[in-house]
């Protein structure tokens, strides 16, 4: 079923975006998952094409598309590999925050980089010992003169190696009561003294996506890199966070599709038994059962999306979204494995990729354990 956001202009918008990722990131994908990062050279690519932040206006490079558009493009992303995340990550997520809370000199110096694919962007939230609990970071941020001095660590920064603006969570005031009103967000330029990149990390999946720690020793920051207001950031994170989990399971379904799109003619063709494993019972009921819940998760899906686009305060569904649809891309890419037998566990298959990138879903952008947390409180359960 086609959604309601879905129109003729975003599906041309599919057949051309198809058309380059096929020339431009099917081919090299391999290599890049090899070399542990997608190269800048793409990202520019896909500046020059207009795939990167087309919802922002004119007059910083973009085009003032609709959230459709973004839908597509990550879409079609997932389609290559779940390592192109860092792209959806700085189109969607990242961005987002300089756009909505960025002075104008700040948007006039950073977006029009960020719309080119000459800047890549990253946030860091995540420390060592601070995930999902956010009120719980240690990075600090203290004013002396026209500077801000950080200190601290983040890890799991996806674009952490190639970022030029990382969006970085701190806080302003370490003795805040209660501690969330402390946190502020500093934009940190690469360049910056006192800021470096530790190692890039290795990950069980997402080869592809460069992800690395970052660490902050005396890093100067200009005060006019603050993103908004002193004490707020706690705020601006919870409000960009609906978008951020919803690209989660955007690419979570899209993901889920591409494994039926693998599976289902490969037991076509595969034989035992003297027949294709399609003819067999257990075959078939397993593959209807992924594909009715890849159908009940995109339906609702949409309609989160086209809510989200009108407007509404989606953050129940966006979380029952994020949980149910990454849980599911783990369960379909074990199922779809199965059926591959042997040949699903081959790096040469598409399918062992899928079936490693799998699982990281359902703890980024707040674990699915939160998710049910949330969940819970928007029932009036706590």
């Amino acid at each position: 079923m086609k959604a309601s956001y879905i129109t003729e202009e975003h599906e041309i918008l599919r057949k051309s975006l198809k058309k380059f990722l096929q020339k431009e990131a099917v081919p090299y994908f391999k290599e890049w998952e090899k070399n542990g990062e997608i190269p800048r050279s793409f990202w520019r690519k896909m500046g020059t094409q207009g795939y990167l932040c087309p919802w922002l206006g004119e007059a910083y490079g973009g085009f003032g598309a609709d959230f459709g558009y973004s839908v597509v493009i990550d879409e079609e992303l997932e389609k290559v590999g779940t390592g192109t995340i860092g792209i959806g990550l700085h189109n969607d997520i990242v961005v987002p925050y300089i756009h909505e809370y960025g002075m104008e000199e700040q948007k006039n110096r950073w977006l029009p980089k960020c719309t080119t694919g000459e800047w890549i962007t990253a946030i860091a939230m995540t420390e060592p010992g601070a995930g999902s609990d956010l009120a719980s970071i240690k990075t600090t941020a203290y004013k002396e003169g026209d500077y801000y001095v950080v200190n601290g660590e983040k890890t799991f920064i996806t674009n952490g190696v190639h970022a030029d603006a990382v969006v970085v969570v701190c806080k302003t005031d370490p003795n805040a009561k209660p501690a969330h009103k402390g946190i502020s967000l500093l934009v940190v330029e690469k360049g910056t003294t006192g800021f470096s990149r530790g190692n890039k990390l290795d990950k069980v999946g997402l080869h592809s996506q460069d992800t690395a720690e970052l660490i902050f020793e005396d890093a100067k920051v200009p005060v006019e890199n603050l993103l908004g207001k002193e004490g707020e950031g706690f705020y601006y994170l919870m409000n960009q966070l609906q978008q951020e989990r919803l690209i989660v399971g955007i690419g979570a379904i899209a993901s889920c599709e591409r494994m039926l799109e693998l599976t289902i003619p490969y037991v076509k063709e595969r034989q035992a038994f003297g027949q294709s494993i399609a003819s067999f019972q257990n075959t078939q009921f397993k593959l209807a059962e992924l594909a009715t819940e890849v159908e009940i998760g995109r339906a609702f899906l949409d309609r989160t999306i086209q809510a989200h686009m009108d407007g509404e305060d989606v953050v129940k569904e966006v979380s029952m979204s994020k949980w149910w649809t990454t849980d599911l891309v783990k369960k379909v890419a074990l199922e779809c494995m199965q059926l591959h037998g042997g040949y699903g566990y081959m790096e040469e298959y598409e399918m062992a990729r899928r079936f490693r990138d799998a699982p990281v879903t359902a703890i980024y952008a707040g674990s699915n354990e939160i998710m049910k947390s949330i969940i819970a409180k928007k029932l009036g359960l706590t």
